[in-house]
């Protein structure tokens, strides 16, 4: 069983910097790409940033394209997130998430890290 958790939320003013992590646990050798989401009130939750365990290849949503950085370290046992230019719609629940390999979506999820950002 995989298990994630998360660190690194704190409340911070617009333009501040944030950097998330997850540390990783159980057969990584199963996972195919880790991901963060986050959910804000109301809303539902959303993929930011992904990034596949064999080749690297990253992804993000268009609303954070240039501001945010996914990496893990070399052994793939720690996943972070470089949050840069934070803005209020920044704010939200960040959770980390493992997709196993060939599996159509995210199925292990970390608790959730709090990140609030204040204009």
């Amino acid at each position: 069983q995989v298990q994630l958790v998360e660190s690194g939320g704190d409340s911070v003013q617009a333009g501040g910097s944030l950097k998330l992590s997850c540390a990783v646990s159980g057969p990584i050798w199963s996972i195919c790409e880790m991901g963060w989401h986050r959910q804000a009130p109301g809303k539902e939750r959303e993929l930011v940033s992904g990034i596949r365990n064999d080749d690297g290849n990253v992804r993000y949503a268009d609303p954070v394209k240039g501001r945010f950085t996914i990496s893990q370290d070399s052994a793939k046992k720690t996943l972070y997130l470089q949050m840069n230019s934070l803005k209020s719609e920044d704010t939200a629940v960040y959770f980390c998430a493992a997709k196993r390999c060939g599996a159509v979506s995210f199925g292990y999820w970390g608790q959730g890290t709090q990140v609030t950002v204040s204009s």
